[in-house]
This record gives structure tokens, C-alpha cells and sequence, in this order.
């Protein structure tokens, strides 16, 4: 997720919002275009008064916004009432212990209404009699043409009466959990291009790509399996010292999970390649 806007970002995305250019922004509040730039550049330090309680007024925002004292546009002082929540809710938004940022896109979501009516048709029960009512009727067509049948049940049309019968609590779990899941993505989505989002290439990606390599290097096999062990923890082979490595292994091998513990073999005996240098065994 993003961080918290700085005020050149949230001077700069209201005006690309807005579609103006900083000529047009100029003509428009009477501010001059050189000033309206400095107050978007990463060097600025200050805005005069007039000029932040004008550009709130054009953008129809609150100069806390533009101050970044609040994240809220346009509602900086609502009533409680106005927002209709309990109280045992109030606290824990007053809490700030999660993201209030993802609630908000959540609730903003184009499916937030869909999600919510599902949610309250599970939750109050709205559907229930009108499930119970279909799955009696199909029941009953299933307990007559089991008695027609003489009670035997392994047959494909009284198999298909009893799975046409909805299990309610399954049928809205997938329901609403698809729902959720449609709108995590989009706003996953959204926030691809974000600076705080994980990268495209994946943990497992990177670490079969040094596999690779460790197993293509040109060297002894005491070596290629040293190299592809420390590949799989996340270690540059490369960029170890001598005395890193030989620090490393006696760790190593105190581990009970490894049987065949790794030798000191390559850098401690062979003292091969390591920080990108040749270095040859010292003589005793």
C-alpha cells in the first residue's frame, strides 16, 4: 500500500484529476503558474495562506487535507450520528490498528453494496424459507419415486433431486467469499503500480533461477552442491569470505535437521572462487 500523500503529491494528483495543465490552473485561480509549480515540487518548503485556502476552495476540499492533516476531502468535521455506526465500532476505527486506507477502498468498491446485501440476506436469515420450501418439494419427488423404486437410492434421478437440495450455509459461504474475492482483486489490481506493493518476480521464481545457476556453474560437485544449498537460504555464494563461509558451515552443522551436513570443501580446502576473485590455497 501507498504511504501517507505528502502535500506536493496531493497538490499534483488534484490538479492531474482535475485535467488542468499549470497554465490552466493559474488562469483559473488567479495563482501564477511558477508559484503553482514550486508548491508541486519535491524541494518545496512553503505555501503562503492565500494560495492553500484558494486551491481548496477551487478543488472543493479542506485545507487540512491539503496539509495532510486529514485523509478526508470533504468531510472533515461529520457528525458521528451522520455515519451511523455502534459505538463498539467507533473504538475500533479510533484505534488506527489496520489499514483505513483498504477499508476505504473496500467500502468505495462498485460490488461493496452487492457484498453487503448478499451478507445480509445470509446473516438475517432472509432466504431461508424460501430454500427450505424448494428443498421439501424436492425431497418429496425424492421419497416417492424412492418408494416407486422399491427403495433403492442408487439411481441417477434420485441422486439429482437430493444434490439439487441447497446446503444454505454452503451455497451464500461461496457466495459472499466471491464477492470479497472479486473486489480484493480489482483493488490488488489497483495497487500494482504502488511503491510499498511486492514485486511481479516471486521468491520462488528468483530462488530457481540461482538453483539454476549454482547447477550450471563450472566447477567440482562439492562446490555446484554447496552453491545450491546456499541458493535455496537466500545466500550469494560469490559474496562470502573465507571466514564468512568456514563460520557459516560449523553453524550449519550443528543443525538436527541436516544428515549429510556440508562440508568445508571449496572455499576452506579448495578456497575457489569467492567475491569475485581467484585466490589460491595458502601454503601451510
Amino acid at each position: 500500500m501507498q504511504p501517507k500523500l505528502t502535500i506536493q503529491e496531493r497538490l499534483k494528483d488534484l490538479r492531474v484529476e482535475c485535467g488542468l495543465t499549470l497554465e490552466q490552473l493559474s488562469a483559473e485561480t488567479g495563482i501564477s503558474k511558477s508559484a503553482l509549480g514550486k508548491y508541486e515540487a519535491d524541494d518545496f518548503k512553503d505555501i503562503s495562506p492565500f494560495s492553500m485556502v484558494e486551491l481548496a476552495k477551487f478543488y472543493g476540499v479542506s485545507t487540512d487535507y491539503l496539509l495532510g492533516l486529514t485523509e478526508h476531502k470533504n468531510y472533515p468535521n461529520t457528525e458521528l450520528d451522520a455515519l451511523h455506526l455502534g459505538d463498539d465500532a467507533i473504538e475500533i476505527l479510533k484505534t488506527g490498528k489496520f489499514n483505513h486506507r483498504l477499508l476505504s477502498e473496500l467500502i468505495c468498491h462498485r460490488d461493496f453494496q452487492r457484498f453487503m446485501l448478499d451478507a445480509e440476506i445470509y446473516v438475517d436469515r432472509i432466504a431461508d424459507m424460501r430454500i427450505k420450501d424448494m428443498n421439501a418439494v424436492l425431497e418429496a419427488v425424492r421419497q416417492m419415486a424412492l418408494m416407486k423404486n422399491g427403495g433403492d437410492e442408487n439411481d441417477l434421478h434420485l441422486r439429482t433431486l437430493e444434490v439439487a437440495q441447497i446446503r444454505e450455509d454452503e451455497y451464500f459461504g461461496s457466495l459472499i467469499a466471491d464477492d470479497l474475492k472479486g473486489i480484493l482483486r480489482d483493488i490488488r489490481s489497483e495497487h500494482r503500480p504502488d511503491t510499498m506493493t511486492a514485486d511481479e518476480t516471486s521468491l520462488v521464481a528468483t530462488v530457481q533461477g540461482q538453483l539454476q545457476d549454482a547447477m550450471n556453474f563450472e566447477g567440482s560437485s562439492e562446490e555446484k552442491k554447496i552453491r545450491a544449498y546456499l541458493a535455496t537460504i537466500g545466500l550469494d555464494y560469490d559474496a562470502l569470505t573465507k571466514e564468512e563461509f568456514v563460520s557459516l558451515i560449523g553453524i550449519l552443522k550443528k543443525s538436527k535437521y541436516m544428515k549429510n551436513p556440508i562440508s568445508q570443501r571449496g572455499k576452506a580446502q579448495f578456497q575457489t572462487t569467492y567475491g569475485g576473485k581467484k585466490r589460491r590455497k595458502r601454503k601451510q
